[in-house]
């Protein structure tokens, strides 16, 4: 009888742990997938918060990717065989509407998107804002667009580097 008790008790057991398992938790609806139309965040009117500086250094790096390349030569204007080195003033928008990357911070140059802070740079960059209580403010800071000299007879790629304290 015992065991028959035993037995009965393990059963409603498992069966109740079962149906928590089964019930999971409560999902965050998903965002919805990329349509084929690259996503280019709004840059936010008006004028930025606070602009950033690191004297000049230029150490952060915009990460490069090939869609912004077409752009960031437009920006880097004519400069020959020579490398590029075209000056803007940067606009750093929080994007939380971003499908890949919950907490991206998009860089546009001149109106215009030039790219992201890698992601945990974008983490960290988002931290300095909230430390002085404005997560989602516009920023700014000075830019450059370098790159795209001759080398073995082909055009590097452009790069964006920003006048920010570094991510470390």
């Amino acid at each position: 009888m015992n065991y028959l008790l035993a037995l009965v008790i393990l059963i409603a057991t498992v069966l109740v742990v079962r149906a928590i398992l089964r019930s999971g938790p409560a999902r965050a609806a998903a965002l919805p997938l990329p349509s084929g139309v690259p996503y280019v965040p709004a840059l936010p009117e008006g004028e930025s918060a606070l602009h950033w500086s690191d004297g000049a250094r230029y150490l952060v790096e915009v990460v490069n990717e090939s869609r912004y390349q077409a752009t960031l030569k437009e920006l880097a204007g004519a400069h020959g065989e020579r490398a590029a080195d075209a000056r803007y003033r940067a606009m750093l928008v929080p994007d939380d509407r971003n499908a890949y990357e919950d907490k991206a911070v998009a860089v546009f140059l001149n109106g215009r998107m030039a790219g992201y802070l890698a992601t945990k740079d974008a983490l960290r960059f988002r931290q300095r804002l909230a430390a002085k209580e404005m997560p989602a403010a516009l920023t700014s800071c000075d830019a450059i667009v370098r790159g795209g000299g001759m080398w073995q007879g082909r055009h590097l790629s452009y790069v964006v580097v920003l006048d920010i304290e570094p991510f470390e």
